[in-house]
């Protein structure tokens, strides 16, 4: 069932603030009466939504395992920051949810069945949000796995359950979610069998994204794991490449990122690049991190952050 509730010009993030106790004692229903009162809530397209205008969830790097804490990465407490993700989702009506990669982690040395109970469970939580859902893979969802294992213990609503890079339209934005886990000789991440700092966008994911842009009509938001405004260890290989396609179609708005757990934002040829930062840094939901994303009829994005998330404003250009 979609929902979407406008949020009007006085929206302030720091309203809304679950404290631990009442985190760890709330019920969905709760959490929604402490949620802010929008100033409109019109629903999507056809209850009265304006056309171009959309409002959905995001959120990176759960990587959830039922594993001791390794340096800042508390693995156990995913599961309730993303909770509490989604029950603020479900009290903002936002349109669809999105994670952006590495949803799930694994044991040292990893045990394929453990890994896929990880899974189930993490994907147990973010199908509690009461509307579409969608997955970006990252690379530790292929650290003890296949993609067909992943895929086969997710939904991603409405998109053939096979795709590993897919499109779809809301309300007259057009979406796209690339998977660049592949390997510089084009073969697909495997149970491990990857290199981190090896991430690719091969040649026939390339070729389907010029068709996609080419036939998609109005605002184009992209959906990636690794990331693609620059070069490094973090960054897909062949960005430019990626860059080029997406400038070429003069549609693209912004690209939503994983991956870097610190988080960022750069401006390159009129694009907006923001980096989620991620739910698996440090211990309790004052570390959590998620966002709102409101894309206006205008074209400017409004990106209203919770706990460590950054919150901007991104202009058309």
């Amino acid at each position: 069932m979609q929902k979407g509730c406008t949020i009007g010009e006085n929206f302030d993030k720091q309203s809304w603030v679950v404290t631990r106790r009442i985190f760890l004692k709330a019920s969905a229903a709760t959490l929604a009466g402490l949620a802010l009162t929008p100033t409109s809530c019109t629903g999507p397209a056809g209850r009265g939504r304006r056309p171009g205008e959309v409002r959905f969830g995001i959120v990176t790097d759960c990587h959830y395992a039922d594993a001791d804490t390794v340096g800042t990465r508390y693995y156990r407490h995913s599961l309730d920051k993303l909770s509490e993700c989604v029950a603020a989702m479900n009290a903002q009506k936002v349109d669809f949810l999105a994670e952006l990669g590495d949803f799930k982690d694994h044991d040292s040395p990893p045990v394929e069945k453990k890994t896929l109970s990880y899974l189930r469970a993490v994907e147990s939580i973010f199908h509690k949000f009461d509307g579409p859902t969608y997955h970006v893979l990252g690379n530790h969802d292929q650290d003890s796995l296949s993609k067909s294992q992943f895929l086969a213990n997710i939904e991603n609503t409405g998109i053939d359950p096979g795709r590993t890079y897919y499109s779809f339209d809301f309300n007259g934005v057009h979406f796209v979610v690339l998977d660049a886990n592949y390997k510089s000789d084009g073969a697909d991440y495997d149970h491990g069998n990857f290199d981190w700092t090896d991430a690719n966008v091969p040649l026939a994911e390339l070729q389907w994204l010029k068709r996609d842009m080419a036939a998609s009509r109005g605002a184009v938001i992209v959906l990636i794991h690794q990331l693609l405004d620059d070069t490094g260890s973090h960054y897909v290989k062949n960005a430019a490449e990626v860059r080029q396609v997406l400038e070429q179609s003069g549609s693209v708005l912004a690209v939503l990122q994983g991956h870097r757990h610190d988080g960022g934002y750069s401006l390159i040829n009129r694009i907006h690049y923001y980096t989620l930062k991620a739910v698996i840094e440090g211990p309790g939901p004052e570390n959590n991190s998620y966002a709102v994303v409101e894309i206006r009829p205008d074209r400017n994005i409004i990106i209203s952050g919770y706990r460590k998330a950054v919150s901007r404003q991104l202009a058309p250009l």
